[in-house]
């Protein structure tokens, strides 16, 4: 004969393996939809920036198919020198690059101060508050 404390966690037993079952039955994507994943989009893009008042020189471009990229990055070193990368990146190669310089490095014999550039644009207008803030609370002088 079971007890009915036996009894009791019996129920509770099936109640809990009913549950686990249910769980495995139903299927991780309850739509039962393929996952959305767009497709490649092929793209392309460059840029350059020459400022020669303030000494930058530096360009970058590159090029998509939708799987791969192909591109290349230069810019002036600070001795003088132009550093070329150009690259390939896809998702079975990983990033490969390819660095390379054109000119010699100049390191000048002199040094002295360092060479700052001054803004071209100087505003004159300056804002002002169109209200004066007034302090909330008097303060009293403290003595000692």
């Amino acid at each position: 004969m079971i007890s009915s404390r036996h009894l009791v966690f019996l129920q509770q037993v099936v109640v809990v393996l009913a549950a686990v079952a249910g769980a495995l039955a139903l299927p991780t994507d309850l739509y039962n939809q393929p996952s959305y994943k767009p497709a490649p989009m092929p793209y392309n893009y460059a840029y350059g920036v020459k400022d020669d008042y303030a000494g930058t020189d530096f360009g970058h471009n590159e090029d998509s198919d939708g799987s791969a990229v192909k591109g290349s990055y230069n810019v002036v070193l600070p001795d003088g020198r132009i550093q070329t990368v150009n690259y390939v990146a896809d998702h079975y190669n990983g990033y490969q690059a390819q660095v390379s310089y054109k000119g010699e490095a100049q390191y000048p014999h002199e040094y002295g101060p360092p060479v700052t550039f001054k803004p071209q644009y100087q505003n004159s207008y300056q804002p002002q508050p169109s209200y004066q803030p007034q302090p909330s609370y008097q303060p009293q002088p403290s003595y000692s």
